[in-house]
């Protein structure tokens, strides 16, 4: 794939973003052949423009962290992508409906590290040792792809799907909690519309951050220090609705809540 393909791609799915329009995925007509790898250097360059924007990083996150999702998709690793500045929601605060085009919410366990981890080899164990704190989050997704219909490399060009991120303020050291254990209930308006536990990412959450630390030392690169990191969906996905009142509450780990506008 060479750079005009690769900026022609990054633009059609930021241009998408920016103007909360839907777009046919990239594999059904532009780029059919589009890889895992190829999609990667879509997203480094769709990552590229926004900070050239003015956009920051606020830390990375991690996608399709489901055992069974993987194998359903014959993949043998997650994938990631990175949460900015302008998509993070104050915790108890709205958003408007209007600023997305189909937004989904999922809530997450968060870590925060208080050394860097550089690959490979990193661990579960590794990840622990390593964390400062973890704690409560929902990860407000909204693939810019019409019906949220894609393959794995159109939702890696796409940032996979990042839109919004709400940080919980209950903050725990991981040794006072199993991790794997944690509870989950998602309610929308006080009724619950999903239910899960730390075990649905990748068995263990903590393992979820070992892989990214992983997969991103094939670049290089590596997890960092003080950065929030979104381990992965532990339930399914719900869809928003104007006038929402989103709730997630986590066993022994608080809950976060926001509300939704017009």
């Amino acid at each position: 794939m060479d750079q005009n393909t690769i900026k022609e791609l990054a633009n059609y799915v930021h241009h998408a973003e920016k103007e909360k329009q839907e777009i046919i995925k990239i594999t059904a007509d532009l780029y059919p052949e589009l890889s895992i790898d190829e999609a990667y250097l879509v997203q480094e360059e769709l990552i590229r423009q926004k900070l050239e924007e003015g956009s920051k990083i606020i830390g990375p996150k991690m996608g399709i962290t489901s055992e069974a999702k993987m194998k359903q998709m014959d993949v043998d690793d997650p994938i990631y992508g990175y949460v900015f500045d302008n998509m993070v929601v104050e915790e108890g605060d709205s958003i408007a409906i209007s600023d997305y085009i189909h937004p989904k919410v999922e809530p997450e366990i968060g870590f925060i590290l208080s050394r860097d981890l550089e690959g490979p080899g990193i661990t579960t164990l590794d990840v622990l040792r390593a964390t400062e704190y973890v704690f409560p989050a929902i990860e407000i997704i909204d693939s810019r792809y019409e019906n949220f219909n894609f393959t794995l490399p159109d939702v890696i060009a796409d940032n996979t799907s990042a839109a919004g991120a709400v940080f919980g303020t209950y903050l725990r050291k991981p040794e006072e909690l199993e991790l794997d254990v944690v509870g989950v209930t998602l309610s929308i308006n006080g009724e619950v519309q999903s239910l899960g536990a730390g075990a649905a990412v990748l068995n263990h959450p903590a393992k979820s951050v070992a892989r990214l630390a992983n997969m991103l030392a094939k670049k290089g690169e590596k997890v960092k220090a003080g950065q929030p990191i979104l381990s992965g969906g532990i339930t399914a996905a719900v869809r928003l609705s104007p006038g929402d009142f989103v709730n997630a509450k986590y066993g022994g780990l608080g809950d976060v809540s926001f509300f939704v506008k017009e």
